[in-house]
């Protein structure tokens, strides 16, 4: 089967801080399908949310932000979930993409893309 998307490295942008422990696992998870409706889609993703998963406080947020930002300077798709304007880190990773002319896409363009896997 061909995959018109191979090669092609997305990063999943939305929200992971939260007010309480169970609304950081929401957001995790919500991340989690959406990089896995990507891979389905033939895209290779990194998923920034599972990369540092409850690491909070082992390490200033910064840390992660930036080793983030690192990543997705390498990336060729950014993938926005609903509700990445609500986050100061989508927000800043957005600036990023625009920057650096990394393609902007949201979740829903994606979720009409076809499914090869």
């Amino acid at each position: 089967m061909h995959n018109p998307n191979a090669g092609k490295l997305v990063f999943i942008s939305g929200p992971y801080r939260s007010d309480t422990i169970h609304g950081i696992v929401e957001n995790i998870r919500r991340a989690e399908q959406a990089a896995i409706e990507c891979w389905k889609r033939g895209y290779t993703v990194f998923c920034p949310h599972k990369n540092t998963s409850l690491l909070d406080g082992v390490l200033p947020d910064r840390i992660w932000l930036a080793g983030a930002i690192e990543i997705l300077t390498r990336c060729d798709i950014l993938a926005q979930m609903d509700g990445w304007e609500r986050s100061s880190g989508s927000v800043e990773e957005r600036n990023v993409a625009l920057i650096e002319m990394i393609t902007i896409k949201s979740m829903k363009e994606i979720m009409n893309e076809p499914v090869l896997y």
